[in-house]
């Protein structure tokens, strides 16, 4: 049985959640947007594929070393700060990347090295001020709406900035992207939290302390091991090999680009349906959701109609937010308030970490023992994580079950 609605207040008529959610999503979409300006660059010809690839490897550096640091700077001072300063680092470096791109590599890599930080130094303390805005009745909601304008961002913002891209220059486009930033950084709420008395330990020591906080729930540690494999194995093997797959067999790109818009309608109907749905077995509603991506590499072997593929990726899509939703709010519930940042950062670290690794070891694998075979170790492994999460006793609710 399922609690079928939730039946508290709609988190939407919080004042509070929507600027909250407003700077989640500015910084969401220039997250995204990055890339693909600077790929519109590329065809531009003001950059050339090399400069792209270390620009994106500078800004995921940036990205990684942030995280651990700002986990332990939301844990130490207040969450709205660690955003407005966050955000207003990536906000400057906007305009030098769009004074040095194409102009001097090194310092338009020092710039994307900043914005890389202010994005993943804001993450952990977005998420750790989500807790303290929000109700707890009403945090699957705000996670949901959280995640929803992620994906309607990943679909409609393609189009809208090929089209600004049509009148306005790398260089605006990048300006654009600063002011995404600014309004990261202004337009969240105070959060409620107290701010502990420093406990004068190092940065080593605190995020240490967040580790502990983590090993403390099986349950965290059995699901962020699984969404880690799932990201640097899966992901990987369907974001190098789909294309492959798209060129070789059918012979067009449509299946490519309806596969990844299949993905992003999937997830977004997840997120839609976990607004309202909470399941009683909460935990393991989202690794069978994590596990269905287990289905993206293996419709990559077999020679399917294009449908299918499509069809596969829009499941893999719903699943992945059926474990996003459920994840992210029972981290915020479960964790100590004190620690949430700490966790949540190990969290963005370990997922969002493995992935560049994986990314670089496919290619190889795919030289060494064929497509097939990589895919089907992938598959397997997707499938495998999560059903190995699921037999861990506390992830049967992520933790402690929701009261009816």
């Amino acid at each position: 049985m399922v609690h079928d609605t939730v039946r508290s207040p709609s988190v939407l008529r919080s004042t509070q959640f929507l600027r909250l959610w407003t700077a989640t999503t500015a910084s969401g979409i220039a997250t995204w947007a990055l890339p693909f300006v600077l790929g519109l660059a590329v065809l531009s010809r003001s950059l050339t594929a090399v400069e792209l690839g270390i620009l994106l490897a500078a800004r995921t550096a940036g990205f990684l070393a942030a995280v651990p640091i700002s986990g332990v700077l939301a844990d130490r001072y207040a969450r709205r700060q660690v955003v407005l300063w966050s955000g207003l680092i990536s906000a400057a470096a906007a305009p030098v990347l769009a004074v040095f791109v194409g102009n001097s590599l090194v310092l338009a890599a020092i710039a994307a090295i900043a914005m890389g930080a202010g994005q993943g130094a804001c993450r952990p303390a977005f998420s750790a001020l989500t807790a303290e805005v929000v109700e707890p009745d009403q945090r699957q909601q705000a996670n949901a709406a959280m995640t929803m304008s992620i994906r309607v961002t990943t679909l409609v913002a393609p189009g809208l900035t090929a089209l600004l891209a049509l009148v306005v220059n790398t260089q605006g486009l990048l300006l654009g992207i600063g002011a995404l930033w600014l309004a990261a950084a202004l337009m969240p709420p105070a959060g409620t939290g107290s701010v502990a008395p420093p406990s004068g330990a190092g940065f080593v020591t605190e995020f240490l302390d967040g580790v502990r906080e983590a090993r403390r729930h099986p349950w965290f540690l059995a699901g962020l091991g699984a969404l880690s494999a799932v990201i640097a194995t899966g992901y990987s093997a369907t974001g190098v090999i789909l294309p492959l797959v798209s060129r070789d067999r059918y012979g067009t790109e449509a299946v490519l680009a309806g596969a990844l818009t299949a993905y992003t309608l999937g997830a977004l109907a997840g997120a839609v349906l976990m607004a309202r749905w909470r399941p009683r077995a909460a935990g393991w509603t989202g690794l069978f959701g994590l596990a269905l991506y287990g289905f993206a590499p293996l419709v990559l072997l077999l020679p399917v109609h294009p449908v299918v593929v499509i069809a596969v990726y829009a499941i893999a899509g719903l699943g992945i937010d059926l474990f996003n939703v459920p994840w992210f709010t029972a981290t915020q519930r479960e964790v100590e308030p004190s620690k949430l940042a700490r966790v949540s950062s190990l969290d963005f670290l370990m997922s969002y970490g493995l992935a560049p690794i994986g990314l670089a070891l496919i290619a190889p694998a795919v030289t060494a023992y064929g497509a097939g075979a990589v895919l089907i170790a992938c598959s397997v492994i997707c499938f495998a994580a999560p059903a190995l999460a699921a037999l861990v006793p506390s992830s049967r609710d992520f933790g402690t079950p929701e009261k009816a």
